[in-house]
């Protein structure tokens, strides 16, 4: 229950809604207890009209014995019936259908209040992940799922919001219920009233452990049916290879395998439940019974119950049966509001946890926002990534000047990428510094130094959108001139406008409909619609053909003419002029001049220069 503590500032920002919920709650049971009261009354008075003796045991003011102890409410209108004495039944019954409407509008407010104060609270809370998640740096990310994480924001706050409005609901509601049945029940009978609710905790503690098991196979469940989903999802997306591979069959016994352990889960699960009602009916049946049973012993035997000092009527009886009937559903949503709280306070555990991780890279104040110029520098940087512990760049020394155009070449896994994370402050370096117009990138604030560098990822991600907002994505109302503009200096215009929709095209989930070269142009676009003064490409080209390439290389010679430019790549590029070509290898540098010198060096990159060439030819 510690963890959803937490919860308390949520519950003081809506504390009206809050309270009034409470208010609401205590306002519906109030007029609903009162249904019972004018019912004994109505059967009171149908037994003495019956026995012919409607006058029986009435005082001075038309009360009975019995009728003393209701609520002063009750009291005035029973004295209402009394002086229309032809028609108190149809009274009693309009005065029932009021209690009922009145009863229903403060539910209805009751549910308008708690539940919507819920969906505020879910709302709050799914925006302060997201916010959290848009905070935390990528090696977060590179150490947990995105299935974990969306179940954070989805599943978790879910199971949260169910206990902020249903359970602390249903909860109030109990004890407003039992507070108001057992005071009445108490007044009319001592006696009868521990009859009646001797068998209440069985029930409760009967449901709590039937939840308990329910909870256990439905949390199974789910998790089978996240195997299951998942499974599919592999299936559909990795289809052609399935085919190509003709595992069609394994496959399909695989899922069935899967969809067999669901199905006898489930089907386990519905027998646990099928204990649920039955049980429930047969306690409240055996409660009613024994009350009854109780009742008309005292009723025959004429006995004087020694709280009330009254004879038990008949009417005192069919009270208590409504009594009970009440108290079923608030007593049997005991265990089911236990269960909630501990499902609400294991995810709010899961949540804090993830809310207490700060980021490794950060603004910690005093940081500067410059206009940055272009000129960067790495002074012997060391980098070893904390989750692997890979030592991906060592003592890494280079000087960019502003407008210069530098090549990054290397194997897979020299760490050229790793070079384009720590520029873009993903990651900070265990040892040496890199600055950035001489400005430690250290003292630069996260988001200025972001805004004013390009980056085109080695992993192409687009949105499931239109190619106009994936093409605008960093740039904040950008033009549909703009957009077109950024399309051809990527060399993809003509291939969008080819598009049945065109730039308005959808392009599905992660660019699904497009091919690996259109994605990668697409990307190229959205990063030079920014205009920076910087720009970093990550191997941007690895999936266009040579025509394409060569079309992309003399666009973007143009663009970047007076930026700096970082091209991280593992082909050569001998038709576009570096100012210098750095060659890395296990993270060093190998390596460093113009494509001429390095051809004289005959070393590295004269081995992939010739590779490259006889690849061509």
């Amino acid at each position: 229950m510690k963890h959803l503590r937490s919860l308390r500032k949520y519950f003081w920002k809506y504390r009206w809604l809050f309270l009034l919920g409470i208010a609401f709650v205590v306002l519906t049971n109030y007029f609903r207890i009162l249904a019972p009261q004018v019912t004994g009354y109505v059967v009171n008075t149908v037994v003495h009209a019956i026995k012919k003796d409607s006058t029986a045991e009435k005082a001075a003011d038309g009360l009975s014995a019995a009728e003393k102890n209701y609520d002063p409410l009750v009291k005035k209108v029973i004295t209402i019936f009394e002086n229309n004495p032809d028609h108190r039944i149809l009274l009693a019954g309009i005065s029932l259908l009021v209690l009922a409407i009145i009863s229903g509008i403060f539910m209805f407010l009751m549910r308008q209040t708690i539940i919507v104060m819920s969906r505020h609270i879910e709302y709050d809370q799914k925006n302060e992940i997201f916010a959290h998640y848009q905070k935390l740096d990528t090696n977060f990310y590179k150490t947990h799922s995105t299935g974990d994480l969306m179940n954070r924001i989805a599943e978790d706050v879910s199971r949260v919001r169910m206990y902020t409005g249903p359970a602390i609901m249903y909860f109030i509601n109990l004890a407003a219920v039992i507070g108001f049945s057992v005071f009445f029940m108490l007044k009319a009978s001592a006696k009868l009233t521990l009859v009646a609710l001797a068998p209440l905790p069985l029930l409760a503690i009967t449901i709590y452990f039937v939840n308990t098991i329910i909870n256990k196979k439905s949390e199974k469940i789910q998790a089978l049916l996240s195997d299951l989903t998942t499974n599919a999802q592999e299936s559909y997306s990795g289809i052609r290879v399935i085919k190509s591979y003709v595992q069609e069959k394994a496959m399909m016994l695989f899922f069935r395998n899967n969809s067999e352990a669901y199905r006898n889960n489930a089907l386990s699960l519905a027998k646990t439940e099928a204990i649920y009602f039955p049980s429930m009916a047969l306690l409240i049946g055996l409660s009613t019974i024994i009350t009854i049973t109780v009742g008309c012993l005292d009723i025959v035997n004429s006995r004087v119950d020694a709280t009330s000092g009254h004879i038990i009527t008949a009417g005192t009886i069919a009270e208590f049966v409504l009594y009970i009937q009440m108290l079923t559903f608030p007593v049997s949503a005991i265990g089911w509001t236990a269960s909630m709280t501990q499902r609400a306070a294991a995810s709010q555990k899961r949540i804090n946890e993830f809310l207490l991780t700060e980021p490794e890279i950060k603004n910690t104040g005093g940081e500067i926002n410059p206009v940055l110029q272009g000129n960067i520098v790495f002074n012997n940087v060391d980098f070893t990534y904390p989750h692997t512990g890979i030592n991906a760049i060592k003592d890494f020394s280079l000087q960019i000047a502003k407008g210069q155009k530098i090549a990054v070449i290397g194997r897979t896994g020299s760490g050229k990428s790793t070079l384009a994370q720590l520029l873009l402050h993903m990651y900070n370096p265990q040892r040496g510094i890199i600055t950035y117009d001489g400005i430690p990138i250290t003292k630069i604030d996260i988001k200025t130094l972001r805004e004013q560098i390009s980056y085109v990822p080695q992993d192409v991600f687009l949105f499931s959108e239109t190619v106009t907002n994936n093409i605008g994505f960093g740039v904040l109302g950008a033009s549909q001139e703009q957009v077109v503009k950024a399309a051809k200096q990527a060399s993809v215009h003509s291939e969008i406008e080819k598009f049945q929709h065109r730039y308005d095209t959808m392009i599905g989930e992660r660019g699904v409909t497009l091919s690996g070269g259109q994605k990668q142009r697409i990307s190229i676009a959205r990063a030079l619609i920014k205009d920076p003064e910087i720009v970093i490409f990550d191997d941007c080209l690895s999936a266009v053909d040579a025509r394409t390439e060569k079309e992309i290389i003399e666009n973007l010679y143009h663009y970047l003419e007076n930026k700096t430019a970082v091209i991280i790549t593992h082909r050569i590029f001998s038709l576009f002029k570096f100012d210098k070509i750095v060659v890395l290898e296990e993270g060093a540098i190998a390596e460093e001049g113009t494509h001429e010198e390095l051809l004289q060096k005959n070393g590295i990159y004269t081995e992939m220069y010739n590779r490259q060439q006889a690849e061509r030819n």
